[in-house]
């Protein structure tokens, strides 16, 4: 049996598959500041290039090509029984992404190629680093990250640090390896034959993959969508993580999920309820569900029962409109009909529905026009108190 790369699992079993790829020079955990999201509503498998992390340098031999890593990822969903998952990259990760959607696209259910290209520059760059860095360890690479992956300062976080570290342990010929494939990597001509729906993410303060490199994929990839993310770097996502975040988890959400299954809308009072409950606690987050339910008296429990089937197992599993447009309507009602404890919780919701703040600010900006600008000047003041908390 063909080895596989060291890998991790989270997220709920029955949950819809998602595989994450890492950037050069960094393990699985570079996806951390987006592994909380993610795993609400997927079965998240992270795994490590050769000589990353916990992978072995020999898992590619020779002078592999990016269709080489592409079979690595195919091996750890089959070892899975997936037929099919969802895909996001960062840099590498994300050619590993465009390779899968352009040779494999039956296996692919939706796209996100975070700081990436559809080609790295000249093959002689790559070759040479590869060189450097057999002769020289992964060290010669080290002082040229800061100011690369994320803003210079970041470097003394803990989290900088330990990306730092995760490239100093890097086996220096699995990331030579990773760098031949990088040479010869160039799918410009095939992004038109693209048909997963594909989120493209670029840092506009990225020196590796400018934003530039984003646009050439999403203005080739038929109906995909770009997303430029102020003030992050190539790794924006750890960078900049709650706009990447965001928009990760938007793209994602187009993928059923066991409360989204309602598509089947359910038929009598305990299956609304079930799916209810499940879609309450996507939406509003198991902490608030938790205490409104501890908060419950016989007095309360027929109206927590009534809006749990009703607006949540009825409205809310409804199939016609996803989720993100969803809060953006209720946040217009709420700003309207000044409900503001609500309008709060909305807010925090909306965000774990895939809206960035910008989108949210975009609402209430709306909003004001159609509901009063004294409307709008209250929810601008809430939705900022509850957007800082939770940054």
């Amino acid at each position: 049996m063909t080895e596989l790369p060291h890998h991790r699992l989270d997220g709920p079993q029955d949950a819809p598959p998602l595989i994450l790829g890492p950037s050069l020079g960094t393990s699985l955990a570079v996806w951390e500041p987006q592994l909380a999201a993610l795993t609400r509503t997927h079965r998240v498998l992270r795994w490590d290039l050769p000589g990353h992390g916990g992978s072995a340098a020999g898992l590619v031999s020779g002078e592999p090509a990016m269709a080489d890593l592409a079979r690595l990822v195919l091996g750890l969903a089959d070892a899975q029984g997936w037929d099919t998952f969802a895909y996001a990259g960062i840099s590498i990760g994300g050619a590993v992404g465009l390779t899968l959607a352009a040779d494999h696209p039956e296996r692919l259910t939706r796209l996100a190629v975070v700081c990436s290209s559809a080609h790295f520059g000249g093959a002689d760059t790559w070759r040479e680093r590869a060189a450097v860095v057999r002769k020289d360890g992964t060290e010669a690479m080290a002082a040229s990250r800061p100011g690369t992956w994320f803003a210079p300062e970041f470097a003394a976080d803990p989290r900088g640090q330990a990306l730092i570290k995760d490239l100093l342990d890097a086996d220096p010929a699995g990331y030579a390896a990773c760098c031949e494939a990088l040479a010869s990597y160039d799918v410009r001509d095939r992004l038109a034959d693209i048909a997963v729906p594909t989120l493209v993410v670029a840092g506009r303060e990225d020196p590796a993959t400018p934003p530039a490199h984003a646009r050439e994929i999403a203005d080739a990839v038929p109906g995909a969508s770009l997303t430029e993310v102020g003030g992050a770097h190539h790794l924006a996502g750890v960078d900049r993580p709650g706009p990447v975040t965001a928009a990760l988890a938007a793209h994602f959400a187009a993928e059923p999920d066991a409360a989204a299954e309602a598509a089947e809308q359910p038929v009598d009072d305990a299956g609304r309820r079930a799916a209810g409950m499940a879609v309450r606690r996507a939406v509003l987050g198991n902490a608030h569900v938790d205490r409104a339910e501890a908060k419950k008296t016989q007095f309360t429990a027929r109206f927590q029962d009534f809006i749990t089937r009703y607006a949540w197992g009825e409205i809310w599993t409804g199939g016609t409109l996803d989720r993100r447009t969803r809060s953006c309507i209720t946040l217009t009602a709420l700003i309207a009909h000044g409900h503001h404890d609500e309008l709060a919780m909305h807010v925090r919701a909306a965000v774990r529905n895939g809206l960035t703040p910008e989108e949210i600010g975009e609402v209430i900006l709306q909003s004001g026009v159609y509901c009063g600008v004294p409307a709008a000047n209250t929810a601008f003041g809430i939705a900022q108190n509850v957007l800082s908390e939770l940054e």
